[in-house]
């Protein structure tokens, strides 16, 4: 019996692969928002976001971007923030694709987590 039969009968595989990138969003957000941040740990911040992302069941691919805008302050880093990231989690389970997306939303004044495609034909 595979993983899905077992423990994932209860949805079906395009609900999975939302579940599978959600999961990761909600482990971005809780686990990386309030670390110190400036211009030069930037890309290493990104990288070490989309490598543990990586490693999550179902997840095929994961793009990171933070803007730190004009947030300095007189100690030359920043405390990250939702309203800084911008991400997008594919994930893939048996013939369903999910992309899941992060990003700050202006008029909502929000950093919103949604599903933004959903394919089973690629």
């Amino acid at each position: 019996m595979n993983v899905n039969e077992k423990y994932f009968s209860n949805i079906n595989l395009r609900e999975r692969a939302i579940f599978e990138g959600g999961i990761s969003m909600g482990a971005l957000f809780h686990q990386f928002i309030g670390t110190p941040i400036n211009e030069s740990s930037k890309k290493s911040l990104e990288d070490s976001i989309e490598k543990s992302l990586s490693l999550q069941p179902a997840v095929e691919n994961v793009e990171v971007q933070i803007d730190l805008g004009n947030n300095t302050t007189e100690f030359e880093y920043v405390s990250l923030s939702g309203e800084m990231l911008n991400v997008l989690i594919e994930t893939k389970v048996e013939d369903v694709r999910a992309k899941i997306r992060m990003k700050f939303i202006k008029e909502l004044n929000y950093p919103l987590m949604y599903v933004e495609e959903i394919n089973t034909k690629y």
